[in-house]
């Protein structure tokens, strides 16, 4: 049994409703019924009856709630006073990035030095993989990651959609249009960042062309952004970044246009289920912007 799962449902009990008990816990409602079931499972009893349009607590889950009320109440005493003897806050906040952030991190940061201004934030860019296993170690305080619904140990907070665009020569006949049509593309060689280094980005198109009805002729690998677009300009086909990093690109031999239909990927924030950062309220806010 996990805290996170006395967690999870005690907020579906006080909501009576998954959907609404996801968005509080900033999770997605599947991650939530997941570990729901897994308790279920555990303690042999079922705590919820669900029908299509209520959810109400039977007898099992009415006579454990305030027992999981209660462990995760003496929990949140534990964590306060050990933090009261761990002596002041620390000074630094490790967080790291992915691929692709652009001006979104430009305004978390900025936020983040308005809020807490004792604060000094520590950018590191690792594999997503890596940088997981340092949150659950405690290395990082958090990480903004993309293309994954669960991961052990974590809490998965979303935060914003991010947008992706495609990259044309910019005398490309098809470069002076607001949006482009991915089939319009189909002829020419498609410069994607290899599936080992970025399996969400990787497929997300793949099916994206072919939701568009072709089968992509892959060109030589992403590498580099700037390496890459400067062969993208030079008549070397063309590839995907997001939007937000998009504007930051000078890159007068290449245009930049919205797929004719939005393709999208979400940005997560992972933090410690267990121990997460100090500020987390502060850093979330400082994410929340009208993007």
């Amino acid at each position: 049994m996990e805290l996170r799962q006395l967690r999870y449902f005690v907020t579906v009990a006080e909501e009576l409703h998954f959907g609404r008990a996801a968005e509080r816990l900033h999770i997605v409602q599947a991650a939530v019924s997941q570990q729901i079931r897994k308790l279920e499972r555990e303690l042999g009893a079922e705590l919820f009856d669900r029908s299509p349009r209520t959810v109400r607590l039977t007898a099992a889950g009415k006579v454990f709630l305030p027992e999981a009320r209660t462990v995760l109440a003496a929990a949140s005493r534990a964590k306060a006073k050990v933090a009261a003897l761990a002596g002041p806050r620390p000074a630094v906040l490790r967080l790291g990035t992915s691929n692709g952030l652009g001006e979104r991190l430009d305004l978390v940061l900025d936020a983040l030095a308005r809020t807490l201004p004792e604060v000094s934030v520590e950018l590191v860019a690792s594999p997503t993989r890596e940088r997981l296993d340092q949150v659950r170690a405690q290395r990082l305080d958090a990480t903004f990651v993309r293309g994954i619904t669960e991961s052990p140990e974590l809490r998965l907070i979303p935060l914003w959609r991010d947008a992706v665009t495609v990259a044309l020569p910019a005398d490309h006949p098809l470069a002076g249009a607001p949006s482009v049509e991915l089939a319009e593309l189909a002829e020419l060689p498609l410069r994607l960042v290899e599936r080992s280094r970025n399996p969400p980005l990787h497929d997300l198109m793949l099916a994206s062309c072919r939701a568009a009805g072709f089968e992509p002729v892959l060109g030589p690998p992403f590498t580099t952004v700037q390496d890459t677009l400067a062969t993208v300009g030079a008549g070397g086909g063309w590839t995907v970044v997001y939007e937000a990093h998009a504007r930051r690109l000078p890159t007068p031999r290449v245009a930049f246009l919205r797929p004719g239909t939005p393709i999208a990927m979400t940005t997560l924030l992972a933090v410690s289920e267990t121990a997460p950062p100090w500020c987390l309220d502060a850093l979330l806010r400082a994410c929340d912007h009208d993007w």
